[in-house]
Formats: C-alpha cells, sequence, structure tokens
C-alpha cells in the first residue's frame, strides 16, 4: 500500500489550519503532520520532512503573517507556493468550565488573533491580560487542562470539543466576514504536480505572487515605474505590500499578488520590465486562485 503525501500544519489538533487543510485537500489524499509552530511547519518542507505545507499568509482583518512572508523572501528559502485556500474565520471564547466574563483574567491565543477580536478584548474583557501561544488550538489545550479558573482562551470551537472544554461565548471576531488566505507550499522545483485539491466548480483562474526590491528604491517614483509594468498592461495587482529587508532602516521588499499565470505572454513581460528597475525579483509561486 503506497503511503499517502505527508502535509505539514500549524498544530495541534483543532486550529484553523488543520480546518484550511482538511477543506482544501482531495479527501482521503494526504496524511496531516500536526507542526508546533509556523516557522516549524515552513522548515519541514525546506528541508523535506513533509511533501507540502499549509500555512496561514493573511488575515481580512490582522493582514499579513509576517513570519511566513519573511520566510518566503528568505534568500535560502528554496520555497514555492503551489496553491491557496480560503478559510471563513470564527473565534470561540473558551474554558476549563462555564465561566462569568468578570470572572476571566488570563486569555491565552495565537498572536494573529487578538487583532481580529479587538472590539470583544478591549470592551467586554478590557480588564483581562492577553497573553500568546503557539497556535488557538494549544491556547484551548492549556486551558482545558489547567486548573486556572480565569483563564480561557480563543480558538475554535472544534478545538473546544476535542480538549474537553466549553465554548463561554461564540463568534467573538470583530467582523461576520473574517477570513483567512492560507498558502500551500513545495520546495521550489521538488514537485512534478501541485498539491492534491478538492476539485473546482467555476473558472479557471491564477495567481502570481512575487517579492521584489531594488538600489533604486530610494530614488522618487521607482515603486510607481515598477508598478506600471502591470498597469499599462491592464494587470491586475491584488495586494502590494512592503516589508523590511532587515538591514538599514528604510529599506524595503516589496511583495506583490497578481492575477495572472507567468506563462501568459503579458504577465511574463511585466515582470521581466519589473527585473530592468530591481536589484532581486522573486517569483514566489504561480498557482490556480482560491
Amino acid at each position: 500500500m503506497t503511503a499517502l503525501p505527508q502535509v505539514g500544519y500549524l498544530g495541534p489538533a483543532g486550529t484553523f489550519s488543520e480546518e484550511a487543510l482538511l477543506a482544501s485537500a482531495a479527501p482521503g489524499s494526504i496524511e496531516p503532520v500536526a507542526l508546533a509552530t509556523i516557522y516549524d511547519t515552513v522548515i519541514a518542507v525546506r528541508e523535506g520532512d513533509v511533501q507540502w505545507a499549509l500555512v496561514p499568509i493573511e488575515n481580512s482583518l490582522d493582514g499579513s503573517v509576517t513570519v511566513t512572508l519573511d520566510l518566503l523572501a528568505d534568500e535560502d528559502g528554496g520555497l514555492e507556493i503551489v496553491g491557496e485556500a480560503l478559510l471563513d474565520v470564527r473565534h470561540s471564547l473558551i474554558a476549563r468550565e462555564p465561566l462569568a466574563l468578570e470572572e476571566i483574567d488570563t486569555v491565552l491565543s495565537h498572536p494573529q488573533v487578538p487583532g481580529q477580536c479587538t472590539h470583544f478584548l478591549r470592551g467586554e474583557l478590557a480588564h483581562a491580560r492577553v497573553l500568546p501561544a503557539n497556535s488557538t488550538a494549544e491556547a484551548v489545550r492549556i486551558v482545558a487542562s489547567a486548573e486556572q479558573r480565569g483563564q480561557a482562551a480563543l480558538g475554535t470551537s472544534l478545538a473546544a470539543e476535542i480538549y474537553g472544554a466549553v465554548v463561554v461565548r461564540a463568534d467573538v471576531q470583530d467582523r461576520g466576514d473574517n477570513a483567512t488566505r492560507f498558502v500551500w507550499l513545495a520546495r521550489s522545483g521538488s514537485h512534478e504536480h501541485g498539491p492534491p485539491l478538492r476539485e473546482r466548480n467555476g473558472v479557471d483562474e491564477w495567481k502570481t505572487s512575487l517579492v521584489f526590491w531594488g538600489a533604486g528604491a530610494d530614488s522618487p517614483g521607482w515603486l510607481v515605474r515598477c508598478l506600471d509594468e502591470f498597469a499599462r498592461r491592464e494587470i491586475n495587482l491584488t495586494k502590494i505590500e512592503s516589508r523590511p529587508r532587515r538591514e538599514r532602516l528604510g529599506h524595503y521588499m516589496f511583495f506583490a499578488d497578481l492575477q495572472g499565470n507567468l506563462r501568459e505572454r503579458p504577465v511574463a513581460a511585466a515582470v521581466e520590465g519589473v527585473r530592468e528597475f530591481c536589484q532581486e525579483v522573486r517569483v514566489l509561486g504561480c498557482y490556480p486562485a482560491a
């Protein structure tokens, strides 16, 4: 019997990452591998310990997951985005046993989560301190196993079920349309075929992701000239974001997602045009859009 390909995700069981993985992979096509942090998950696929990884890259309320972006841009990264998935995110306040809100003095969760629940935390739980955990499910597991009555976690209702905890309040995110975008990662050039995704209905659209920077970035209009390569070819950018290059203050790299396939002539020409202005242009992936 052939072993299923292993796919790393931010664990333990009951995280949003696990939900996204199981929702986007074809049923029975993979073996999920829970890992302790997003960093560990990315490193596992980089080093070949798993064939693919699924990691969060962007949330509609809290913005980008910077650890994912920085690892993708790492010069020794050797990683490629080969797919993406979108997940509607519903956060619940979870405790070991039923609690009144005024009894809660500590809230645990993944660092990306409090920014998605600011109205609730600053309003009804303003008296509680918020502490980080490696994942939402890990936060729930800690709270469920501890005997400290005033502790609660922000996580999934599934995690509450798994670890025998109680949902104190459901849907505490700031907006009902909260969503997280995940990306499938593989080692560059290591795959002949993409990950085993569920069949999709509808238009077959593609997305290309880039990171670029250049010595001319200090000159007026440099970024405008780079972006004009896409604009004049009528290529739509769905995201543009800067991150520090971890050198001197004021040195940045720019991440861009665009609609289109690198095999299309206008897209390829635009990317080559950007290279004229940059020290480095790296294609992070060309993959089916979610």
